[in-house]
């Protein structure tokens, strides 16, 4: 249990901290229907996670925490409660996300990994970060399980 706790803050720490990196600062989808009956299980996973992430990007655009929230796993939930909308939050007032971009899903250790690029703008500086998910099953559904800086370098056209 203390490790869970220990992983957890350190969750709730780097969600509130991604922002500051970016800048110094820190829409909902609708469920697709069931799975595509023949869909590999890598295929699916692969989708899937890009539909969520997709799904937290555009909540942050959208600044709408709510959109945001249900895309974590439960673990992380009160942590993002906590320090969404703080200054150095994902869902913070103080800057504008005007485009995000998936680069990369692939298979990780820990679960799928979605690597995205974020321009951030406060004021009239706009800067670019690459940030990297991690998205697990579960139960039955996928949820966001980690965010860090940083992200996988994109496979190059035509490798599966």
């Amino acid at each position: 249990m203390r490790a869970t706790r220990g992983r957890l803050a350190a969750g709730v720490a780097l969600l509130g901290t991604l922002p500051l990196a970016l800048l110094g600062c820190g829409l909902g989808a609708e469920e697709e229907p069931a799975a595509k009956p023949g869909r590999a299980p890598a295929e699916e996973a692969a989708a899937k996670s890009r539909e969520r992430v997709q799904a937290y990007l555009d909540a942050m655009t959208a600044k709408d925490v709510a959109a945001g929230r249900s895309q974590l796993c439960a673990v992380l939930q009160q942590g993002f409660d906590a320090a969404a909308t703080g200054p150095n939050g994902d869902f913070a007032d103080h800057f504008t996300v005007p485009r995000t971009e998936i680069t990369d899903v692939r298979s990780g250790p820990q679960g799928q990994e979605v690597s995205a690029s974020i321009s951030v703008t406060a004021g009239s500086r706009t800067i670019t970060r690459p940030l990297l998910f991690t998205v697990t099953r579960d139960g039955a559904d996928w949820c966001i399980a980690a965010e860090a800086p940083g992200g996988n370098t994109p496979a190059p056209a035509g490798t599966p």
